[in-house]
């Protein structure tokens, strides 16, 4: 099968699409499968076109950034010339250039299947709320043409905006989750770099430093964590000064405040970083108000670390499949805290066998499931809608 995977970036940009796109991806390739990725050229030190892990990935040039997203005239006319040598469309939205795709693969008589990694949600302003609006009308343009629409969970699809008038042709498969074992080592030397001792809590945070994850809600958690965890310490994992938002900058005054209790690590960009990251922690906290699953609990889970998360749809659900954590009202400062105190005075109550974790979010099922998908979206099987 020929499979042609379209989204605005792709490795080594490093974010939890890219990370699900380029795993299922690369198994694709491994069992047998012409892979072909079309992304943007955010980087001119990046070549055009190259083979990754047996992954050919074609570059197109953007001329301009929007939000989060970029604009590239060139980027229809090489989908062309890639669908003509392509079986099925693979789409991941939300995108500008799903719907525009979806249209000439429909036009060409290929398979279209839509991964959809979350309903857009910017922050306040008029221009966000048009980016919001023009996108998901793009979303319901591709969706309509679809075969089928791939989502995170159940949960997260029955709520969400974007899909639930698709719902019919909608499967729900859990992320392709992969993390390495975290070593004795590793975690002793996060510690150390962090400047802790094994008795000090560490509350971790993985994820960009943006408004929709709500890493102020943890901060504003300091003056319960004081009474309920002293001396407890906060590590922030990822990016923290983005170019499409200023929430960090806004939140300089918590940040000062609490500066003695909060710890920047940036971006890891390796997987065994990441593992040794997660079991230095105590806990995870995932505090987004808008979350289609987060991958970083599962990852933490496999490393041993339970998870705190928001009830809101998506994010719950890694915690509600495995007892792994506590799940909080979002926005409430006083109710992650004394979740987070729950769990580091009594973790062995939330800790779970890793085989469990792996079971339950199986990468091979995950994998299995992509191709039974795009394989009926070959054969034309699936509930398409008009043009």
């Amino acid at each position: 099968m020929k499979v042609l995977v379209c989204l605005s970036y792709y490795s080594p940009h490093r974010t939890g699409i890219t990370l699900h796109v380029q795993r299922v991806a690369e198994a694709l390739a491994a069992k047998g499968h012409q892979v072909t990725v079309l992304t943007s050229h955010f980087l001119s030190s990046l070549p055009r076109d190259q083979t990754l892990n047996g992954v050919r990935v074609v570059r197109v040039r953007p001329i301009k950034r929007i939000s989060r997203g970029q604009v590239m005239p060139g980027y229809f006319w090489a989908s062309y010339q890639l669908l003509r040598q392509s079986d099925v469309v693979s789409l991941h939205s939300p995108t500008l250039e799903a719907a525009p795709v979806a249209w000439l693969a429909r036009r060409m008589g290929k398979g279209i299947v839509i991964t959809h990694h979350g309903d857009l949600v910017l922050p306040a302003g008029l221009l966000n709320r048009f980016i919001e609006w023009s996108i998901r009308r793009l979303f319901r343009s591709a969706a309509k043409r679809a075969h089928q629409i791939i989502a995170y969970s159940d949960d997260y699809a029955e709520h969400s905006r974007y899909i639930f008038p698709y719902i019919g042709k909608t499967t729900a498969l859990y992320p392709p989750c992969l993390m390495p074992e975290p070593t004795v080592e590793g975690r002793a030397a996060v510690r150390q770099t962090l400047g802790l001792d094994s008795s000090t809590p560490v509350i971790g945070y993985a994820g960009r430093f943006v408004e929709e994850k709500r890493p102020d809600i943890l901060l504003r958690s300091v003056p319960y964590l004081d009474q309920l965890l002293p001396g407890a310490k906060i590590a922030f994992a990822g990016e923290y000064e983005m170019p499409y938002e200023t929430f960090y900058e806004r939140c300089q005054p918590l940040l000062q405040r609490y500066k003695d209790r909060v710890h920047f690590m940036g971006l890891l960009r390796d997987d065994q970083q990441m593992a040794d990251f997660y079991a230095a922690c105590d806990v995870l906290v995932l505090p987004s108000y808008t979350e289609c699953f987060g991958l970083v609990q599962v990852e933490a889970m496999l490393c041993g670390t339970p998870v705190v998360a928001t009830d809101i749809p998506g994010a719950r659900e890694p915690v509600r499949v495995t007892g792994m954590g506590e799940i909080v009202p979002p926005r409430d400062s006083l109710a992650l805290a004394s979740a987070i105190a729950r769990i580091v005075n009594d973790p062995q109550r939330y800790r779970k066998p890793r085989e469990e974790i792996e079971r339950l979010f199986s990468f091979k099922r995950t994998v299995q499931g992509y191709e039974e998908i795009l394989t009926n979206a070959l054969h034309g099987r699936g509930r398409s809608g008009h043009d």
